[in-house]
C-alpha cells in the first residue's frame, strides 16, 4: 500500500462517521461535510489504487 492509498482510506471513513453521527444528530452540516470528506477520501483511495497498479505493472516488464 502507498500513502495514498492508507491517507485516502482513513479520510474515508473519518467522513463515513461524520456523515453517520450528522445523520444521527439531525446535524444536515456535519452530515454534508462527513460526505464531502468521504467522497474526496475514496477519490485519494482511487489515486492511490492507480499508482500501484501502473508501479506492479512497470515491475512485471
Amino acid at each position: 500500500m502507498n500513502k495514498d492509498q492508507i491517507k485516502g482510506r482513513t479520510q474515508e471513513a473519518k467522513g463515513k462517521v461524520k456523515e453517520v453521527v450528522g445523520k444521527a444528530l439531525g446535524n444536515k452540516s456535519l452530515e454534508v461535510k462527513g460526505n464531502v470528506q468521504k467522497n474526496l477520501g475514496a477519490v485519494r483511495a482511487s489515486v492511490g489504487d492507480a499508482k500501484e497498479s501502473v508501479a506492479k505493472a512497470i515491475k512485471r516488464s
